[in-house]
């Protein structure tokens, strides 16, 4: 579970242009964001570099499987940032949960991405929300990725509810073999790289003194870095170390790990190595629970 204060500075790999839409998505939607955003090579690789930490080069060239959510971080801030406008309970974000489909591999190019607002719940920390994102290839009207994303807007209080918050998935039925753990960790300039590669410059990232005022001991690990770092795992070990056959990621937060802190990374295939779920632990406990990739066959 990782907290953020509002938006930061993008990273200089990407130009984005944020455009309200002149109408909303749905009849319960406030309002849909759009923008187009440009992906180079340069901000790919070193994206895969950044989630690889720690790991041999990679068999294959591609986007890290978890690139999407990088892409559609900086529109997902200014969403939520259109929606606390104005709210003075609003102190930041608790990222909960993420899910990524990806429909064509991520090439370097124009994107044309949308940011929806789903569902709106108020609970007790504050408003609970869910936002669905698009990424389509402007040229050829290809779409590239769906994602997922549900948070917690801590002490915002101003947003009607509306609309049904989805249950997450969590797919996998039969297990093939028993759970295998890896122990990984992510040292204090593992977390900057990565930081400078994803763009999410949040102090309470980089900085002990963001971070204790944000509530935590020290400076933390980000959440998707976590979950960049297991699927390259998948990748390596239950997809012939080819990224582009990782079509789909999901997992939810459960604590804050900071940087230099033992990580036991659990997989395990289900489905014929369909699908492999995952969690990540630390001695304090559950970081990163039902995690979960699915695996489409080579040459699909």
């Amino acid at each position: 579970m990782t907290t953020t204060t509002p938006p930061t500075t993008p990273a200089t790999t990407t130009t984005t242009t944020t455009t309200p839409a002149t109408a909303p998505a749905t009849a319960a939607s406030p309002f849909l964001q759009r923008t187009r955003l440009t992906v180079t090579a340069a901000a790919l690789a070193a994206y895969r570099a950044a989630a690889r930490t720690g790991l041999t080069a990679p068999a294959a060239a591609g986007a890290s499987p978890a690139h999407p959510f990088v892409v559609a971080h900086t529109l997902a801030q200014h969403t939520v940032t259109a929606l606390t406008a104005g709210d003075d309970g609003f102190t930041g974000v608790v990222h909960l949960a993420q899910e990524i489909h990806t429909h064509t591999p991520l090439t370097p190019g124009d994107l044309d991405i949308t940011v929806d607002v789903g569902a709106v719940r108020r609970e007790a920390r504050g408003t609970r929300l869910a936002l669905a994102t698009r990424l389509t290839d402007p040229a050829t009207g290809v779409l590239v990725a769906d994602l997922a994303t549900s948070a917690l807007l801590v002490g915002a209080t101003r947003t009607e509810a509306y609309g049904t918050l989805a249950p997450a998935a969590h797919p996998g039925t039969t297990p093939d073999t028993e759970p295998l753990t890896h122990t990984l960790t992510l040292t204090p300039a593992d977390t900057t790289a990565y930081a400078q590669a994803s763009g999410d410059l949040n102090p309470i990232h980089l900085d002990d003194d963001a971070a204790r005022a944000a509530g935590f001991p020290a400076a933390i690990t980000h959440g998707m870095h976590l979950v960049a770092l297991a699927a390259e795992e998948i990748t390596d070990r239950h997809a012939g170390g080819d990224p582009a056959r990782v079509s789909a990621l999901g997992a939810r937060f459960a604590a804050p790990t900071r940087p230099g802190t033992p990580l036991r990374l659990t997989l395990q295939p289900y489905d014929a190595g369909t699908v492999v779920r995952f969690t990540i632990a630390t001695d304090a406990g559950t970081a990163v629970k039902a995690g979960w990739a699915r695996i489409t066959a080579a040459g699909e």
